[in-house]
């Protein structure tokens, strides 16, 4: 949540790099929900290329928005959602029922490293989004997502992109540029989450059109979708912008200065007209790239 809130930071601290995804499914859920116009355009390309797939597998599906939004976007597919959080599945069976798709809907509870587990049958669509950066051996998953894609299947994988902005660099408060440094603290967090994964390997380029031609796969295409929601936003955007900010500041506090989590913390005050619970710049700009491999 890159989002990312998937590669976000845990709670317990700058030293620790294990993400509870389960404990954060309200974050998961909130951010994937703002983002809607984002994936809904990402899907609705992948309609284009892949007009008629009879079974989509969502891998890393977390709560299920997208697993749904994909269900909409493609009427005729059954959905699978693979995961290894079963709270995180619960929701998006959940999700699945309230939207009336739960006929053509169904869960598989697995790790992406494991090649997704007990799947019955091969994908004609399989959507990785922002899920595969948390397997070790990154290429090795990838070639499992091949091999679980039938003849003439699409996989879509959505990585990388560029950091998310919600503020000014300048917003009046702390010493401008608050966002770039928190990057580069979140970098070095990602750096060593990658490392203490099971399996890690050594660290593959992330040059994903030559992985997934590495794995067989015939790459056909690269887009990167924005997100634009401009000041002033809506009550559910302030709210999204709070929790990321929340996140970010716990976990990766000890990276941090003094003055850079003071203005965190007057960021996060709700009594401070200061806040973005408050302020009238707030917004959220964001762009997340899907690359696309097809099996021939």
């Amino acid at each position: 949540m890159g989002h990312d809130q998937k590669s976000g930071h845990d709670h317990h601290g700058h030293g620790h790099t294990h993400i509870d995804f389960a404990e954060m499914l309200p974050m998961l859920e909130q951010e994937a929900e703002l983002f809607t116009p984002l994936y809904t355009e990402a899907a609705g390309w992948l309609k284009e290329l892949r007009p008629d797939p009879e079974l989509i597998v969502d891998a890393g599906s977390g709560p299920g928005v997208i697993s749904c939004l994909l269900a909409d976007t493609f009427p005729e597919a059954r959905v699978v959602a693979v995961d290894g959080s079963a709270p995180l599945l619960e929701a998006a069976r959940t999700r699945a029922a309230r939207r009336g798709i739960a006929d053509r809907f169904s869960t598989l509870e697995a790790e992406l490293g494991d090649g997704l587990g007990d799947l019955e049958y091969p994908a004609d669509l399989l959507w990785a989004s922002r899920s595969l950066h948390h397997v070790g051996d990154q290429r090795g998953a990838l070639a499992g997502f091949a091999d679980r894609l039938a003849p003439g299947g699409t996989l879509a994988l959505m990585e990388g992109g560029l950091p998310p902005r919600h503020l000014p660099r300048d917003f009046g408060i702390g010493r401008p540029g608050l966002a770039a440094r928190l990057d580069a603290v979140q970098e070095e967090w990602f750096a060593r989450m990658r490392a203490e994964l099971p399996g890690a390997v050594v660290e593959e380029v992330e040059d994903w059109p030559t992985l997934l031609t590495a794995v067989g796969l015939r790459h056909t295409g690269t887009r990167t979708f924005l997100l634009d929601l401009p000041a002033p936003v809506s009550d559910d955007a302030r709210a999204f912008v709070a929790t990321s900010l929340r996140h970010r500041r716990d976990g990766l506090a000890e990276g941090l200065d003094a003055d850079d989590l003071a203005t965190l913390d007057r960021l996060l005050d709700p009594d401070d007209k200061a806040s973005v619970f408050h302020r009238p710049d707030v917004f959220v700009l964001a762009a997340l790239t899907v690359y696309v491999g097809v099996k021939p």
